[in-house]
């Protein structure tokens, strides 16, 4: 998916998430801390490849990562997601004051990056170390990046339609209640490594 691509994507995902109220923090977000947290970070798991748009920018991290990884490695797995967020809670200086919706934004902004990566043919080692991909491929590289707006466009006003005109889902309510368990269990680990 194309850097374009992916800005657009985490914006739907954004306003799907909010709208959902997957959590109580995205429920009760602030849209101005969301959208942008998201569009910040969206683009963050292609530090792996030197040509990347963010690569490019940064290439004194880009190549040694590239290196060690590979384009799609470690940077677009769910432990990648873990460490950000725990290096994040615990070398951030408390005087930072970062709004948890800001924070719940920049890991979707990550995620929906790795979700993107998953409707190409290439798919994403979601459970690195181990080898296997997660794919969905409905987005072929050789077709252009048309398809990847016309997708993207149906996610946005999918997600804008869906949560005034549909009743809460199951499916909803089980992401939402998985997501609120995984915050739970990461606050205890990282309460533990401060108390340490």
């Amino acid at each position: 998916m194309t850097a374009e691509g992916h800005l657009l994507f985490s914006i739907a995902c954004a306003v799907f998430a909010k709208n959902a109220e997957l959590t109580p923090v995205l429920a009760q977000g602030d849209w101005w801390h969301i959208v942008p947290s998201a569009v910040l970070t969206c683009l963050l798991p292609d530090i792996d490849h030197p040509k990347s748009f963010l690569g490019q920018r940064l290439k004194w991290i880009s190549k040694p990562i590239a290196r060690a990884f590979g384009h799609r490695g470690f940077t677009h797995s769910l432990l990648a997601v873990f460490g950000l967020l725990t290096l994040f809670y615990l070398k951030v200086p408390e005087s930072w004051i970062v709004p948890a919706d800001a924070i719940q934004g920049m890991v979707l902004g990550y995620l929906s990056h790795i979700l993107a990566d998953m409707l190409t043919p290439a798919g994403v080692p979601l459970l690195w170390p181990c080898r296997w991909r997660f794919r969905f491929p409905i987005l072929a590289p050789q077709k252009g990046n048309q398809l990847e707006r016309v997708l993207c466009m149906a996610l946005f006003a999918y997600a804008v339609w869906m949560p005034q005109t549909l009743p809460e889902n199951s499916a909803v309510r089980w992401s939402s209640q998985m997501i609120n368990s995984l915050q739970f269990q990461f606050n205890r680990f990282i309460n533990h490594q401060i108390e340490q």
